[in-house]
């Protein structure tokens, strides 16, 4: 083998080295984004049933007025409404599940050609 065949055999295997290493970081960093989107997903809606929870409690009668119960929900009304600030993070594992799901269901040409199939 002459020197240029044994630098572009070097350069090469070098670069499928890299685009190997390169995926398999950027497949790991996307899993750890969704696994993340998930958990800020499911700390919101705990946010939101706690803050709903405590407006209900507020709303009695026993305790309508009580301004430690008032400070409290407006704590817990201000820590949602910044919640929702990541909203752009945790809907990103919803349009993972939709696409999953869309892929599920037969589409109208399939359905429409099932109907044709069965009726003849």
């Amino acid at each position: 083998m002459s020197r240029l065949e044994i630098i572009l055999s070097a350069s090469l295997l070098l670069s499928v080295a890299l685009n190997v290493g390169v995926i398999v970081y950027a497949r790991a960093a996307i899993l750890r984004l969704l696994s993340i989107s998930e958990e800020l997903g499911d700390l919101q809606n705990m946010a939101d049933m706690f803050t709903t929870h405590l407006n209900d409690v507020y709303n009695l009668e026993m305790f309508y007025g009580e301004p430690v119960l008032a400070n409290l929900l407006d704590h817990a009304s201000s820590f949602n409404e910044q919640m929702q600030t990541f909203e752009y993070i945790y809907t990103l594992t919803d349009a993972v599940e939709n696409e999953d799901i869309n892929e599920d269901e037969p589409t109208e040409e399939e359905n429409t050609d099932d109907n044709d199939t069965q009726t003849t």
